[in-house]
């Protein structure tokens, strides 16, 4: 803002008097420039890689088996092919983000999307699964780029609030529905295809990318970023890897000493490097951005939804598959019933923060629906098709306004030269929200099922519904039958406790939201 340098306002033939007719000089601030057609056509181009990157996470779902019978990897190999992924995405998202504020992000989300189609051209045609195994882990590499780098390209372009937040509700909605749309396109392609369809699927969406890319997307970058600092790389892979790998293993494998351990590891690496950020002249990742306010809550309340997601998803997948018994395929489709009211979900709560109704109580709101989608999961039985699809649709609802919510708040917060780092701790972030999730969650399903089972059960059928499906079709007639039913029954309180769980969770993430936030009564809006 431009003020008078004649600040008391006096006459300046007259220094003595003030000067009934001065007006004042201070010239307002021009409102910010608002996107255009070519911006939405440029956020329909980022929109191609963000949808790809989320599909990957579930694609493989259905084509394991094919790929089992064709590359025969051991089960450890079996686990690597599904788990590198989002081991490697996870793990540098943070180096991606910093690197991009450096180097320019559509640079590095067009070097993200080379490097992703031939990582996809090269997992198509794996003839091992070792190949797989590193074509997974270079598709994580080029994952690692696209996802922040979308999101700050997405705050360069979009500097209006109303029509950033628009911008982000579409972004949110879009990654939510690429999950669900993973598994299910990977069922149609593996059933009429081979199993390396699933990869070259991505193939024309970012030849697209790298066509229009150049000529929609503007090149923004951080104009004085410093020295890169090489230590924190290996730093920040250190205290995420084992820390994502010990939650993602502890579901199926319970709280081992060895997952405990990774955990425990992560996190000390964890201590060094936030030690590091603070310390050093140029930072990986700048303290800065959590002196923004709201900045801090926002990635913790995202952590909080994601947690919410993930922790949900794993009952809800084996209760459609292992206890109503309906096929991979079958399932998945039932699945994508709960995504139809997304899409409406943060446009309305941005709707209403434009509208002037404070952001934190719009936030509350959307954990409170959320809770209630838990509260449904905990009044689900052995047949409750509709009640769980309704119960997925309303959590994932109120889980997509605080989405959209908290990463527009964090995205209009960072300083728009930092807006890669900023998008990459929202995602890291994701990302233990969500193993922890399934961690957490699923090990209050786990203790309970593992409880209800009979003691005379086979001891594979007492440790997970999984095994407890394997031994029941050893068994004759009658024992199968009443194995199954007892799996089904115990697995169905274990959603239930996990349901309670997660609802007081939510509630609690309502309060937070409600004292952290606020000040922030239609902040950026």
């Amino acid at each position: 803002m431009t003020t008078n340098p004649n600040p008391t306002n006096l006459n300046p033939t007259n220094l003595s008097a003030p000067d009934p007719n001065a007006t004042s000089t201070t010239t307002p601030v021009p409102p910010p420039p608002r996107a255009g057609r070519r911006e939405w056509t440029a956020l329909g181009v980022l929109m191609l890689p963000l949808l790809l990157v989320s599909m990957d996470v579930s694609v493989l779902y259905f084509a394991i088996p094919a790929i089992g019978t064709d590359l025969e990897p051991s089960g450890t190999q079996q686990l690597w092919i599904l788990d590198i992924y989002g081991f490697v995405l996870s793990g540098l998202l943070m180096t991606m983000g910093a690197v991009g504020d450096r180097i320019g992000r559509r640079k590095l989300l067009l070097f993200g999307a080379a490097a992703f189609s031939a990582a996809s051209v090269m997992a198509a045609y794996a003839d091992s699964a070792g190949t797989l195994i590193a074509a997974r882990a270079l598709l994580g590499v080029g994952g690692a780029t696209l996802m922040p780098s979308t999101m700050a390209l997405l705050r360069t372009m979009f500097t209006d609030p109303a029509q950033r937040a628009k911008a982000i509700g579409l972004w949110s909605g879009v990654m939510t529905a690429g999950i669900a749309l993973g598994s299910v396109l990977s069922g149609v392609l593996v059933q009429y295809f081979w199993w390396g369809s699933v990869f070259l699927v991505n193939l024309p969406a970012m030849v697209l990318l790298l066509v229009l890319g150049p000529v929609l997307l503007p090149e923004s970058k951080n104009p004085a970023p410093g020295r890169f600092d090489l230590l924190s790389v290996p730093l920040s892979m250190a205290a995420v890897l084992p820390v994502v790998y010990g939650l993602k293993e502890i579901p199926s494998e319970g709280w081992n000493v060895r997952y405990v351990v990774s955990i425990t590891v992560g996190l000390l690496f964890a201590v060094a490097f936030v030690h590091r950020q603070r310390t050093n002249s140029s930072p990986l990742i700048s303290p800065g951005l959590f002196r923004g306010r709201g900045f801090g809550p926002a990635v913790t309340l995202n952590l909080v939804a994601s947690f919410a997601v993930m922790g949900s998803a794993i009952f809800t997948t084996q209760y459609l598959q292992s206890v109503l018994g309906k096929g991979a395929l079958e399932a998945a489709l039932w699945a994508l019933l709960p995504a139809v009211p997304i899409g409406c979900s943060a446009p309305t709560a941005t709707a209403l923060v434009q509208k002037g109704v404070a952001r934190a109580h719009v936030i509350a709101t959307g954990f409170v629906i959320a809770a209630a989608g838990f509260a449904l999961l905990a009044l689900s039985g052995t047949d409750s098709l509709w009640l769980v699809l309704a119960a997925a649709a309303v959590l994932a609802s109120g889980l997509v306004m605080v989405v959209a919510l908290v990463t527009d708040l964090a995205m209009g917060t960072a300083p728009v030269e930092q807006a890669g780092s900023a998008s990459s701790l929202m995602e890291t972030g994701a990302e233990f929200g969500g193993a922890l999730g399934m961690a957490l969650l699923g090990s209050i399903g786990t203790a309970i099922y593992r409880h209800d089972m009979p003691t005379t059960a086979p001891p594979p059928a007492r440790e997970t519904l999984g095994g407890a499906l394997a031994a029941a079709h050893q068994l004759p007639g009658h024992a199968g039958e009443s194995l199954l039913t007892a799996a089904r029954e115990s697995f169905t309180n274990g959603m239930q406790a996990a349901g309670i769980a997660g609802a007081v969770l939510l509630l609690g993430a309502a309060i937070l939201a409600t004292a952290t936030l606020r000040d922030q009564r239609g902040a950026g809006l």
